[in-house]
């Protein structure tokens, strides 16, 4: 949703995501391509910051260059960051939730076990009401769900 960051916004972001690191235990992690050593973007769990809807969630989520899109990558890294939260971590919950017209990313959150919250689609708190990307469809998955809703 960002778009293009300035080289001050990524030094802030990576100060930020070390720190929260640091406090918690877990972030938005680099993600590298092992072939390459290239950097594709990031892949990780992080709590959520605003207040109403879902304040105090982890949400996981993940963001790489569309050069990277298609290769299993989000896959891979987002049910590996998701085994931690769950286990490592013992989130009682982790959810994601992208704009309905994002079809590869939903198509990650299902492939990784996450299951739909259709009474809980909101309206993303950071956009205006009619921004295009406003609406926010919303997945969930629990401890319990982790081995029957895995897919390859």
């Amino acid at each position: 949703m960002r778009g293009s960051l300035t080289m001050d916004q990524v030094r802030d972001f990576i100060v930020f995501v070390n720190e929260q690191y640091t406090r918690i235990g877990y972030t938005l992690f680099a993600a590298e391509e092992k072939e390459s050593g290239r950097l594709m973007g990031y892949i990780g769990l992080d709590p959520i910051k605003w207040e109403r809807p879902l304040g105090g969630c982890t949400e996981i989520a993940w963001r790489l260059g569309s050069d990277h899109w298609g290769k299993g990558y989000a896959t891979e890294g987002a049910r590996a960051m998701l085994d931690n939260g769950l286990k490592k971590y013992g989130l009682k919950e982790v959810i994601s939730f992208t704009s309905p017209q994002n079809h590869r990313s939903i198509r990650v959150m299902e492939k990784i076990g996450m299951l739909r919250d259709i009474k809980g689609d909101f309206s993303h708190p950071k956009l205006p009401r009619e921004h295009r990307l406003s609406k926010q469809v919303l997945y969930r998955i629990h401890p319990k769900d982790m081995n029957s809703n895995y897919h390859i």
